[in-house]
């Protein structure tokens, strides 16, 4: 059977079975940890959430991720790689109630990666493009037959244990061995700058209510302020200091719309001295002022 005609014919196969889980949710964990489903029934607008380190492929629709300047479009013929957490912007673009967008991501689990990359090829193929944390790749029929297996697990759960890492080493490693393997490296390889803003990144994860010292965060990184500087924008497509605003941004929202506190209540308790600073920047990212957002949500 040619390429394409197996990719058409494992994506259909994979949709029908997150379908069937996804029935009545938009989002379905799973026994295989790591591995979730995705289901939306119409096209959505942009909604900014933190994505983290994973595979994320479409198997029915079309979906893109922002970060940046930069948008990344995957479909059944394209996968995204997320190689750090990242703020970003989401939106499904292909999707209605007869075929809603369904999708599939995979967790990326570093040590796996890292034991890979020492039985990896020498020689990997290299990327001209300036290093990002959030690469598309070109769906395979072996990758997808990969994916496909590790699905099917979820109904032989007595074999979930002993195999499930193994399919799962096998997506990696195609991965790693694809044109846009060099991404994981940078990201697993020890010593790499992409390691070392990944140890940043975990700090501002847990700190960012705090005083963002890049001084410290250099250090940390084991990077001179500028280089740390550079290669954090150049992996991240923002600053130290917006990728932490944007952190803080997301959690208030998530205070205000999940334990219902009031927009200076959030933006004290996510590390704002200012409310009116929290208002302007709140709006700035999500379009509306905090109270207007929370309505306008709910309704």
């Amino acid at each position: 059977m040619p390429e394409k005609e197996r990719i058409d014919s494992l994506s259909v196969a994979l949709a029908g079975v997150v379908a069937r889980r996804t029935e009545g949710v938009e989002w379905a964990s799973t026994a295989i940890e790591g591995l979730e489903f995705y289901r939306q029934p119409s096209p959505t607008s942009c909604a900014i959430c933190v994505v983290e380190p994973s595979i994320a492929l479409v198997v029915q629709g079309a979906k893109s991720m922002t970060l940046g300047e930069q948008s990344y479009r995957y479909d059944t013929n394209r996968f995204l790689i997320t190689s750090l957490d990242l703020p970003a912007k989401m939106q499904v673009l292909e999707a209605s109630e007869e075929q809603p967008y369904l999708g599939i991501v995979i967790k990326l689990d570093l040590a796996m990666m890292s034991e890979l990359i020492l039985q990896a090829p020498l020689h990997p193929h290299k990327s001209a493009t300036p290093e990002h944390a959030m690469v598309l790749g070109n769906t395979t029929a072996s990758f997808l037959d990969a994916i496909q297996r590790l699905v099917a697990l979820l109904d032989e759960p007595e074999s979930i244990a002993v195999l499930a890492p193994l399919i799962k080493k096998e997506i990696f490693w195609r991965v790693l061995i694809s044109e846009q393997g060099s991404r994981l490296r940078q990201i697993a390889s020890a010593g790499s700058h992409g390691l070392r803003i990944a140890r940043a990144i975990e700090w501002l994860k847990t700190h960012y209510d705090e005083h963002l010292s890049v001084d410290g965060l250099a250090e940390l990184a084991r990077m001179s302020k500028s280089t740390f500087h550079h290669h954090f924008r150049e992996w991240t497509s923002m600053s130290p200091l917006q990728y932490q605003k944007r952190l803080r941004l997301l959690e208030a929202r998530r205070l205000m719309l999940g334990e219902n506190l009031d927009a200076s209540a959030a933006a004290y308790r996510v590390g704002y001295e200012s409310p009116s600073q929290f208002s302007r920047e709140y709006s700035r990212l999500f379009g509306n002022p905090p109270k207007r957002d929370v309505i306008t949500h709910w309704q």
